[in-house]
């Protein structure tokens, strides 16, 4: 371990950003709030700007560890205790400066706040709370904060922060006991699962439980008045590093939105930066690949009616890395199709490849006024070369439609060939980082 004293806050910014690359943050705020015309800054629940990371994550905020020191040795993790790399640590003051300076040049709206743990949970979330508690009350600032949790911080701390931060986060890592036993052997379920439990339920008392750790009583009072975590919670799932299959990613998924009602769940392609030999090798030719088609099938999940049953079965465990995973679903079931864009409801609409929420809701809303043709489909935001193969329109199809599994399948891969393509060569946009823009502004 590489210990620097009298670091200034440039340097520790340049390590703890660097550390902080791995949490995946690219959602929108979900909460609305004004300062009043008392503070600085406001948030707005879609107005968190997204810029890319080197390896094509989309972030957001500044985004920042408090500490990448650490008492856990993870071993997914670049800044586990065994690890020989650069340490730093902020002070809750440094935080706040940096993220009122950086407000005021308009480089960032708002804070994504995570850290490695210093002698305990507590002890770190402690020096978190201090951090947010300045920002709200020494400085006023009214913008956005997304703080992630530690697992095995007390009840009573996660409630303080809960009144202070818009978004909290607890990482879920692996999605098996197993894999966490085995990579994370210092976090366990029940200390994961716990903080979750409490964010999704509010504020409260806890009773010991067998399941998932805890469970809570409200209570009455101060929750009823005070917003706690209002934006609500996300987790994050690292993929590649475990042999779970796709199936059981998606499947602890749909748990998470039905179970702990999440806003997000993330999906973080394994990257060995570790680079020795207790580090697992990755699972499948190309991880951001399978990245992807987890975070489309995510999509359907979420707004589109789709169920993990539909998608994936456990003799069909994985996704087809050539067609996405709804185009898939409509090779797979051609008895459904075509359908008639004249009478079908919105749910059945969602189901056709090139018709999505927007597009559907136009159908459904301009339907009402006239007949619909293929120019009008075009111009509502369909995309016809995937969905002229799957509808007709008024009784007619935009070309002879040959319902063929093979035939369908070629032609959509065909299309989707380019941006498969751009993911596996990886050729994304570099992120411009603070440090570019003090050079270049």
């Amino acid at each position: 371990m590489q210990i620097q004293k009298n670091m200034s806050i440039s340097e520790k910014l340049k390590i703890l950003t660097d550390a902080a690359k791995y949490d995946v943050a690219c959602t929108s705020s979900g909460v609305d709030r004004g300062n009043g015309g008392k503070g600085i800054g406001d948030t707005h629940a879609c107005g968190i700007c997204h810029s890319f990371s080197s390896d094509g994550r989309c972030i957001s905020l500044l985004k920042i560890l408090y500490t990448n020191e650490c008492i856990y040795d993870c071993k997914y993790c670049i800044n586990r205790k065994s690890n020989d790399v650069s340490r730093a640590s902020f002070t809750p003051d440094e935080i706040c400066r940096l993220t009122i300076e950086f407000y005021r040049r308009n480089y960032i709206e708002g804070l994504f706040l995570s850290s490695g743990i210093l002698k305990s949970p507590d002890y770190t979330m402690n020096l978190i709370y201090e951090t947010l508690f300045q920002l709200r009350n020494k400085y006023h600032f009214y913008g956005y904060i997304h703080v992630k949790v530690i697992p095995g911080t007390s009840p009573a701390l996660i409630e303080k922060v809960g009144f202070l931060a818009d978004r909290m986060s607890t990482n879920l890592e692996l999605p098996t006991k197993e894999s966490l036993r085995h990579l994370a052997p210092n976090k366990t379920h029940k200390n994961i699962l716990a903080p979750m439990r409490q964010i999704q339920m509010g504020t409260g008392n806890l009773i010991a439980s067998s399941d998932d750790g805890y469970h809570l009583v409200a209570k009455s009072g101060r929750q009823a008045k005070s917003k706690f975590v209002p934006a609500g919670q996300s987790t994050q799932m690292i993929i590649g590093a475990t042999p779970e299959t796709d199936y059981q990613l998606m499947t602890v998924t749909e748990y998470m939105y039905k179970e702990y009602k999440m806003k997000r769940v993330f999906y973080s392609a394994f990257v060995n930066v570790n680079h020795n030999i207790d580090a697992p090798a990755p699972v499948g030719p190309n991880p951001r690949l399978r990245e992807h088609r987890l975070y489309q099938a995510d999509w359907l999940l979420r707004y589109y009616g789709f169920q993990v049953k539909e998608l994936l079965n456990e003799k069909h465990p994985n996704f087809n890395v050539v067609l996405d995973p709804k185009c898939d679903w409509a090779v797979n079931h051609l008895e459904r199709f075509p359908i008639e864009v004249m009478r079908a409801d919105y749910y059945t609409l969602l189901r056709v490849p090139g018709l999505g929420v927007r597009s559907a809701k136009r159908i459904v809303s301009a339907r009402r006024y006239g007949i619909l043709d293929f120019d009008a489909l075009k111009k509502m935001g369909v995309v016809l070369k995937r969905a002229a193969y799957f509808i007709t329109c008024n009784g007619k199809s935009l070309f002879p439609l040959r319902m063929e599994q093979n035939y369908i399948a070629r032609a959509l891969a065909a299309d989707d060939r380019k941006k498969t393509f751009i993911i596996e060569q990886d050729t994304t946009y570099r992120q411009m980082t603070f440090m570019d823009l003090e050079v270049n502004k």
